[in-house]
């Protein structure tokens, strides 16, 4: 991570909530929640069970209708599945069955949006995990924040709590994750483009999802997140490639220009603002194809 200067102006934009992690009506529940980041960590553990893993790691399958919850985008939306499910205070500990459904996405909205509530700078950030499933590289999303104390960016994965680090055999600190552990998408692209790592390592193994295409495609939601708009990790717009689509020369400068600036966003950040705001390729749209569930759906 480059040591660059960060302005508070640019700290003071990513320590206040966008529209997808204001905690809205919910806003006064964050406000008991605990100070400490370890401590806030094991709460969101608490409200979110990862659905694939679910049956085998915590010995509760998602029932069909609610298959849906992981596909709630905004924080104000899981907050109220959340309270649906159980409506004690958001530090209950709740058993499997009593948590929302969720991926990645989930652990990451929730912490950067209570960070935020703190005035604390945080961002939520795309890339890949090198610890799911070595050597390959796969799709995860991370919240960074701000360590005021030490003057850096710090990448938290609040996703792996004791049971994950034990099946996986994790040994990195979850807390601060090490920058060759979790790679963010302009790390990885230039990594692939430079031969270091060969790009099918990037991706979704167990459903064969892999290549050049799907880091590119991280690159334009890392820019997206990097702006405050925080999608759900398989929405698709504008610029992303298709599916095992064959990039062109021009689709190369122009992914290799978004890894440019969002390896470095606080040097590029005035750079990365007007670039998400002015290229089509990169707003948001308010309408959204979820890939997942194989639709257009409003970006909510």
């Amino acid at each position: 991570m480059n040591a660059a200067p960060v302005s508070r102006s640019q700290l003071e934009f990513y320590a206040q909530p966008s529209a997808m992690t204001s905690a809205g009506r919910h806003a006064a529940l964050f406000k008991e929640l605990p100070v400490d980041l370890a401590e806030l960590v094991s709460v969101i553990q608490q409200l979110v069970i990862y659905d694939v893993v679910a049956p085998e790691f915590y010995g509760f399958s998602i029932p069909e209708q609610r298959q849906g919850e992981i596909h709630l985008r905004s924080t104000a939306r899981i907050l109220d599945r959340i309270l649906a499910l159980d409506d004690r205070p958001l530090s209950a500990p709740r058993p499997a069955e009593h948590r929302i459904a969720g991926r990645c996405h989930h652990f990451v909205v929730l912490l950067v949006a209570m960070l935020r509530a703190r005035q604390i700078p945080a961002r939520a950030r795309c890339g890949f995990g090198a610890y799911f499933n070595p050597p390959a590289f796969e799709d995860h999303w991370v919240c960074e924040y701000w360590n005021e104390a030490e003057t850096r960016w710090v990448l938290v994965d609040a996703q792996f709590d004791e049971t994950w680090q034990r099946k996986l055999s994790i040994r990195h600190d979850v807390l601060d994750v090490p920058r060759d552990q979790f790679l963010v998408a302009a790390d990885a692209w230039t990594k692939c483009r430079t031969r270091k790592i060969d790009p099918a390592k990037f991706g979704i193994s167990f459903v064969k999802l892999h290549g050049l295409w799907y880091v590119a495609g991280n690159l334009v939601r890392d820019v997206a997140a990097l702006n405050k708009t925080e999608p759900l990790p398989w929405d698709v717009w504008g610029a992303q490639p298709r599916e095992n689509e064959r990039l062109s020369a021009d689709q190369h400068a122009y992914f290799s220009r978004l890894a440019a600036l969002t390896t470095g966003p606080d040097i590029s950040f005035d750079e990365l603002g007007r670039a998400f705001h002015a290229d089509p390729g990169l707003a948001v749209p308010a309408q959204v194809y979820n890939a997942l569930l194989q639709r257009q759906e409003p970006f909510e």
